[in-house]
């Protein structure tokens, strides 16, 4: 089983003046990383303009898991806290991701391969986009495929990730009638999209 720590497990090490994402974080008034991971956590969940542009969480006031995260492994990159970015591709189910139940139903699945971003501290699995109140998110058995990335890596190199394991999947597993990729992918975006919060 897969556990994940909420922002509170980041470490409380205070901000130095180092770069373009510090100052961004301290022009919000949080002095240190923990903190800074608290605020981002309590963003709301969206799709960003701009997946390569980290700030772009700050100016828009929301995120995803990769460009939260994304967010926060540049802040420790600036201050040296050894915080790595990962990539993990699971099957995304109703257990394991409240709010995607009906789409998967509508589409005739009961799971989905997903490639959710996240931070790694040692051995420990960190997730701010864990729904607050959660401790952990739940009922993830395994990750298929496990890999830590840069920054940059949250666009292309994760979709085209996520896409290959995609396709191989639907070759093994059995579906319930015969989808194409697109078919797939689109059931995949649209999961993602019921979990968006209003705005």
């Amino acid at each position: 089983m897969i556990t994940f720590l909420t922002a509170g497990a980041l470490p409380a090490v205070n901000l130095k003046a180092a770069g373009p994402t510090t100052d961004a974080i301290v022009e919000r008034g949080l002095s240190n990383f923990r903190d800074a991971g608290r605020f981002v956590a309590a963003l709301p969940y969206g799709r960003n303009s701009n997946s390569l542009d980290h700030l772009v969480v700050l100016d828009e006031n929301k995120g995803t898991c990769s460009t939260k995260h994304s967010l926060l492994a540049r802040l420790a990159q600036e201050q040296n806290v050894p915080i790595g970015l990962c990539i993990g591709i699971h099957e995304m189910d109703r257990r394991n991701t409240p709010g995607i139940g009906a789409v998967l139903e509508r589409h005739g699945l009961t799971s989905i391969p997903e490639a959710h971003c996240y931070l790694k501290r040692g051995l420990q699995r960190i997730d701010v986009t864990v729904p607050r109140g959660n401790v952990t998110r739940k009922s993830i058995e395994r990750f298929f495929v496990e890999v830590e990335i840069s920054p940059e890596q949250v666009g292309g190199y994760k979709v085209q990730l996520h896409q290959e394991f995609m396709r191989r999947w639907m070759k093994v597993v059995s579906l319930p009638r015969a989808f194409t990729f697109e078919e797939l992918w689109a059931a995949r975006e649209a999961c993602i999209h019921a979990l968006e919060t209003p705005t």
